[in-house]
């Protein structure tokens, strides 16, 4: 009770079940635009709490258990999707609303619109709060060591970082997002700038461990460098619009080289986290106001769209890989071969849960 007392189910239900609905509203708008009949829209899994059928056919409902959702397509062998045989017992008008009768390049781009609809959920949030609020960023420039700094001795306060291995830099979370993941033996090469002369200076970040204000403990490499200086820049819509999507890339970027590090075993598994994880931020998040929110929510939708992008059976990402495989064979996968398939992706799915469910577990004891 202490638990749920502790945190804020409002906020957390709303970040969740927005992002599902975001994902399978993807799915739906791009079925219905090629010709798909859609049986089912439900956000979560389990017995139906309330639902509704519209003009064409489609039972739209909220269901009992609000972790995830589906789409189901007239056609679909189950609510994933699966790629597995066609029914021939269909008549040729029921054909031509089946999912599984649809083009090849159709039906990749009804699987495709859930991850891009998350990405494009969160370009909208950063454009809307970029022409309206304006961007806050901190100019690159150091204001300060720290005690053990790899930096100290090379760069000055005051200097004015230009670029890092090539990349321009804008802001100072440019220099953070490009150093945090940084794990190669060479060093970094920095450009800045110093009272109008640029110069050049090699430094080789530092790897430590840090634990943040949620119990978190990673493993990242650090420059030693902070920054006093903080800025609010006016985006005029033609320059918020191009600002959305270089931030979302560099969020995506930023999180499949932290998803590749835990893969290879230089980030810690421990690290993942489910769904008491998104409750603990989503609290904390809300704590500080509803822009706050929206915008760890797009955040969220970045990571939602390429978890389902993973190349794995039964997410989005598997579904296209199959489809790539027919693309260069000329016809499907034989079913055996898309069935083992997608049993080890329900496997690798339930291993993955396993494995957030137990630090999820960890960090409720750690709380107590």
């Amino acid at each position: 009770m202490d638990f749920l007392l502790q945190y804020d189910v409002i906020s957390f239900l709303l970040v969740l079940t927005s992002l599902i609905y975001v994902h399978e509203l993807g799915h739906y708008v791009v079925a219905r635009m090629n010709g798909v009949r859609v049986e089912v829209f439900s956000i979560g899994f389990g017995p139906e709490i309330y639902g509704w059928r519209n003009k064409n056919g489609t039972h739209w409902k909220i269901s009992l258990i609000p972790f995830g959702g589906y789409v189901k397509m007239f056609g679909d062998t189950n609510v994933a999707s699966a790629p597995i045989g066609m029914d021939d017992t269909m008549t040729a008008e029921e054909k031509k609303v089946a999912f599984p009768y649809k083009k090849l390049h159709q039906r990749a781009a009804v699987v495709a619109a859930g991850p891009a609809a998350n990405f494009l959920f969160a370009v909208i949030v950063f454009v809307g709060i970029y022409a309206t609020l304006g961007q806050v960023y901190a100019p690159p420039v150091v204001g300060d060591f720290t005690a053990d700094s790899a930096a100290k001795g090379h760069l000055q306060v005051g200097d004015r970082v230009i670029s890092i291995n090539g990349k321009a830099i804008e802001s100072f979370s440019d220099i953070q997002n490009i150093t945090r993941f940084y794990d190669r033996p060479e060093p970094m090469v920095i450009v800045y700038e110093r009272q109008g002369v640029q110069s050049t200076v090699a430094i080789q970040p530092r790897r430590e461990e840090m634990t943040d204000n949620l119990g978190h403990t990673t493993r990242i490499s650090l420059l030693g460098i902070s920054t006093n200086e903080s800025a609010l820049r006016d985006l005029p819509l033609h320059r918020a619009v191009p600002a959305a999507f270089e931030d979302t890339w560099a969020i995506i970027t930023g999180t499949m080289t932290g998803l590749w590090q835990t893969i290879t075993g230089v980030r810690s598994v421990k690290e993942l986290g489910g769904p008491v994880q998104i409750y603990r931020i989503s609290d904390k998040v809300g704590e500080q106001g509803i822009i706050a929110l929206v915008i760890f929510a797009a955040h969220l939708s970045i990571s939602l769209g390429l978890i389902n992008l993973l190349p794995v059976p039964a997410l989005d990402g598997g579904h296209l890989v199959f489809y790539l495989f027919e693309a260069i064979l000329g016809k499907p996968l034989p079913q055996k071969a898309q069935e083992i398939g997608s049993f080890a992706g329900v496997a690798m799915i339930l291993m993955l849960a396993l494995v957030v469910t137990w630090n999820d577990v960890q960090r409720i004891f750690q709380m107590g």
